[in-house]
């Protein structure tokens, strides 16, 4: 993606300007790189799930690593096809800016909850983009916090990243279309070349990673890992479970046959590859037993803030009523209330004091508001802090 693109005027809007400045000395996709990296949308990644939940070994990969992982992946593949690096970093950075605690277990529970509650659908990919758009904001010169505003080349390489679905040859769609048209993960392919190399360095990034934290927590037995080591080696020359060796060999083959014609591709071989080690994950690993009891754990910690918050709610005096639970439940009443302040209608004089200019998104007299406005609220949750409300609530 450059200047020369006929696509690149669409890339590079924004719907707003966050700053400003006349003088930056930084592309348009290297500020937003930074936007996301500065933003507490980012911060939080560290303690959420990538597959093992609330991990206290500090050698599990977390959400944060995955995403650099990912941003390493699609800038060394972006970088030997002489794609556009910055655009491949912002993208990788805020790809995974929607995903909930708890994963993809957050994920589904909170489109149950959202969907019986208001209609509306929840899943990480939608919610990357509305978070970047809403949520996430950073303080101006002057000090008010505004949103992130970035460019429509990395929110649609956020909406559009979806890797679950086995697919080869990726290419870029031709149509530049309203990000929030997109109701489902991959309706469409991505508009940039930049962005489908996210798209599948998700995949190569994941794979072998969550094999070695599987290998770490001994949820493999020899019988399961000689299995996959034989599976690896009949598709390929490796001989090893390493995670680097395996991303080595998927990321080579793909620039290997890539080109503009037939998009970005790995061989039938590869491609065999890669897709058999995702099954053996999800048949070995993300089925487990040991995740199962905590998918349980997890589901039981975000239905419990949910319902808290949602016998709250009352259109009369809710916000007096908001404030007397904050003597019962200290920290979780009074964070709700402060993210409510900032997004809502709900104190518009203290949003002034508080120097906000954010988007008021959420009208607290309209119930289907108030129910998305706590969906949200989980959402932005890292599974540390969501455990620490879920017992703040059933402690006597």
């Amino acid at each position: 993606m450059s200047p020369e693109n006929p696509k690149w005027e669409h890339c590079i809007k924004r719907y707003d300007d966050l700053y400003g400045r006349t003088d930056d000395i930084r592309s348009e996709f290297n500020r937003d790189y930074n936007r996301i990296l500065h933003s507490q949308l980012y911060r939080r990644l560290r303690h959420k799930t990538q597959v093992f939940f609330a991990t206290k070994n500090d050698h599990i990969c977390t959400r944060m690593e995955h995403v650099n992982h990912v941003a390493s992946v699609s800038y060394t593949i972006a970088n030997t096809l002489g794609l556009n690096t910055e655009l491949t970093n912002a993208i990788a950075m805020g790809h995974d800016l929607g995903h909930p605690p708890f994963g993809h277990e957050g994920e589904y529970m909170l489109n149950k909850l959202l969907h019986e509650n208001t209609g509306l659908k929840f899943w990480h990919e939608g919610n990357g983009i509305f978070v970047c758009d809403n949520i996430g904001t950073l303080p101006s010169p002057e000090g008010y916090q505004r949103n992130l505003s970035l460019t429509y080349g990395v929110r649609d390489g956020i909406i559009s990243h979806c890797g679950e679905i086995d697919e080869n040859h990726i290419k870029p769609r031709d149509e530049h279309v309203d990000l929030y048209e997109i109701v489902q993960p991959n309706q469409y392919q991505p508009y940039t070349w930049e962005a489908c190399v996210v798209k599948i360095s998700d995949k190569i990034s994941y794979l072998g990673r969550d094999i070695e934290d599987a290998i770490e927590l001994r949820l493999l037995s020899k019988k399961q890992l000689l299995k996959l080591r034989t599976l690896i080696h009949d598709f390929s020359n490796i001989n090893t479970l390493n995670n680097t060796v395996l991303m080595h060999d998927l990321i080579t083959n793909l620039c290997k046959n890539s080109n503009p014609e037939d998009g970005l591709v790995l061989s039938n071989e590869h491609l065999r590859l890669m897709d058999a080690v995702k099954k053996f994950n999800y048949e070995n690993i993300y089925s487990h037993q040991r995740l199962l009891y905590y998918q349980k754990y997890s589901n039981l910690i975000i239905s419990t803030l949910f319902e808290t918050l949602k016998n709250l709610y009352i259109k009369k005096d809710f916000d007096a009523i908001l404030k007397r639970h904050m003597n019962i439940y200290p920290e979780f009443a009074r964070a709700f209330r402060s993210w409510l302040v900032k997004f809502s209608n709900l104190d518009l004089k203290e949003r002034k004091r508080r120097k906000l200019e954010n988007k008021v998104i959420y009208d607290i007299n309209l119930e289907k508001d108030y129910y998305k406005s706590i969906v949200d609220f989980i959402a932005g949750m890292t599974d540390n802090y969501a455990i620490k409300m879920y017992h703040e609530i059933i402690s006597f």
